[in-house]
Parts: C-alpha cells; structure tokens; sequence
C-alpha cells in the first residue's frame, strides 16, 4: 500500500511542479497576470496559470496510468513488476474508466471556463450556467449520490447542487497565497484516507485520483508558498472544487459490510470551513445590500487578518481548523450509528459558532477602536 501511496502523490508532484514552473515563464507572455487592486492582498503583479500545474499534474498520470490498465489488460497477464495491490484493482480501474474520463472532461471544461475569466472577467450568470450544466452532466453521467432515498431525482438534484457549491466555495478561499491549495491539500488526504482505511476493502480508484490530486497540489504549492510565485487563478480554484465534488460523490463512504450510513456525512465534517466560508460570506454580502458574487474582503480569512493576525497566521490558522474538521469526518467510522454521528457534528458546530463569535468580537472592537 505504501508504494503505491508514494507512486501517487510523486506522479502528482513531479508533474505539477515542473508544469507550474514552466508557466512562471509563460503565463505573463499569454497575458495570465493577476493585477493587484483595493479588493486584493497582494501588492505586485502575479502570473497566473497555476491551475494549469494543477490540472496537468492529475490528468497527466492518470492517463498514463489508464493507458498502462489497459495495455496489460490486452496482455491478459499481468507480468511480476507490476505491485500485488495494484495488480488487484486493475480490472476494477478499466471498468471504471468511463467514469474516470466522465469527471476528467468535467474538470478540463471548468478549468476552460476559468481561465477565459481569469483573462477577461466574466459575469457571473454565464459562469452558473456553464457550472449548471457541467454538473448536470456530471449526474447524467454516474457522478451522483443516492442519499439513500427511493427517489432519484432527489439524490441528482441534491448532487447539482453539491457540485456548484463546491466550485465556488473553493473558488471563494483562493484569496491568500497557499490558502485555497492547501485546504485541497489537507481535504484530499483525508478524504483518501477513508478510502483506504475507513472501509472493508481500500477504494483505490477514488483514493489514487485523491492522492495524485494532492500530489499536484503540493507541487503547486512549492511556487504558491508565501510569498507567491504564481497563482492558480479561477482556472486551478475552480478545477479543485469539481474534482473534490465529484470524488465526495462517487467515493463509497458507507460501508454494507459495516452498516455505517451514518458516514455519508463525512464530507460535510472534512469540508465544514470550505462550506462555513461560502455561507458566511454570502449572508454578509446579502445583508449588506450587494451581490453574492460580488468579490471583496469577507472571506473568513480577511476577518482573520481583520482581528490582528498575519496572513500567514491565518492560513495557518484554516489549515489547522480544516484538519480538526477533517479528523472529526475520520472519527465517523470510530464511532457507532447515529448518536456518535451526532456527537461529531455538535462538536464541529461548536468549532464554527467559536470561531464565529471570536470574528464577530473581533471586528466589533475594531469597529469601536476606530469612532
């Protein structure tokens, strides 16, 4: 398992970080430069195509790895060099391959989208439309969940919905150097650790897509780490909130063997601070008259700097918030049905109520200091 655990993220890591060194080079000649302004924290002119590190760092090595299951699936054997583990899984990854493409295009369209905005900025209409019907695709296409209610309708449109919100709640937290990256960061190892060890049998299609993304994602995030080199732009945030939605979905969180469906919320434990920054920020736009999609500084991490702390400081912050949310998400499947269920989420909605009255106390007495 280690081997292969390794194999995954270096794939992920070599290629992202060679792709976004490259695009350090390239993006300025292509015109991918993020100019600083009032609703922006960095102060000089950036190369964006980041996302680009990002997007080639999966799709390179899981087409490599498709194209090596299929070649020794034409074998009919499989030759000795090849580990046990992943000789075990490569029926499973060939016949799961269509899938495997099905959110691989999803992504390669979402990460097009971004990048158009990223050099000309487009409304945000256009963008739900083309977010819409890329997921509604996506649940066309196998990528859903079944919520487990009779109704499918119900488990597609609840699926849509997940993947939208994704998308721009990911999009939302690419406002600091290393913030958004790293949160996908810590949100795919956990995620891939419950795929390998939360259940009876590893999952290793999702678990392997995971680890190959958190490998690109530290990779992106060698160039990305204060001060920046370079940013993902909407074409890397994007592309992270897609694929993190759509391996949420078609990741089997509940085991038959165990009778756990109580894990099925997971995903909102490892995710809960992507989530509390989209609502948080869209009920403060809202309240204030304007339009939810309308960028600005009141992302949980501008309300961090707001009280005092440094950027890094509270990246570092998220990151550790993030990881306690996550670990809250892996203590699912140590605790038995509902009631424990039910423990885990109190406890991760009072780390959230905590830190939102330290925001609200916080901001307050700034308000104050300055009448």
């Amino acid at each position: 398992m280690l081997l292969l655990i390794c194999g995954c993220l270096l794939s992920g890591l070599v290629v992202s970080t060679s792709v976004t060194a490259a695009m350090r080079h390239l993006a300025p000649r292509w015109g991918l430069v993020d100019q600083p302004n009032a609703r922006k924290v960095h102060v000089v002119p950036t190369p964006l195509g980041g996302g680009i590190g990002i997007l080639l760092g999966v799709v390179l090595p899981l087409s490599a790895a498709h194209a090596l299951a299929w070649w020794l699936g034409e074998a009919g054997r499989v030759p000795a060099w090849v580990p046990a583990e992943l000789a075990e899984n490569l029926k499973g990854f060939v016949a799961r391959s269509g899938q495997l493409w099905c959110i691989l295009t999803a992504g390669l369209i979402i990460a097009s989208l971004g990048m158009i905005d990223d050099l000309r900025a487009l409304g945000w209409k256009p963008k739900l439309l083309v977010q819409f019907t890329v997921a509604g695709g996506l649940v066309a296409g196998g990528v859903r969940a079944t919520v487990f209610v009779e109704w499918p309708i119900v488990g597609g449109a609840l699926s849509v919905l997940w993947i939208v919100t994704l998308i721009n709640s990911l999009n939302f937290l690419d406002n600091m150097d290393g913030l958004s990256a790293g949160i996908g960061f810590i949100v795919s190892i956990v995620f891939a650790s419950m795929m390998l060890l939360g259940t009876s049998q590893p999952h290793w299609f999702v678990a392997g897509f995971l680890l190959i993304l958190a490998g690109a994602l530290a990779g992106f995030l060698i160039h990305n780490w204060p001060p920046a080199k370079i940013f993902m732009g909407d074409t890397g945030s994007c592309l992270i909130g897609t694929w993190l939605a759509c391996l949420t979905l078609v990741g089997t969180f509940y085991d038959l063997d165990k009778g756990s469906k109580h894990v099925i919320l997971a995903p909102l434990c490892v995710l809960a601070v992507p989530l509390y920054d989209f609502c948080s920020v869209m009920i403060i736009r809202l309240s204030q008259g304007r339009s939810p999609f309308h960028a600005d500084k009141s992302h949980f991490s501008h309300r961090l700097v707001e009280m005092g702390l440094s950027r890094a400081n509270a990246v570092m912050t998220i990151y550790l918030i993030t990881l306690t949310t996550g670990l809250g998400g892996l203590l699912l499947y140590r605790v038995p049905g509902w009631v424990g269920a039910s423990l885990v989420m109190a406890l991760i909605a009072c780390v959230l109520a905590v830190i939102a009255i330290l925001e609200t106390v916080g901001r307050t007495a700034k308000n104050d200091a300055e009448r």
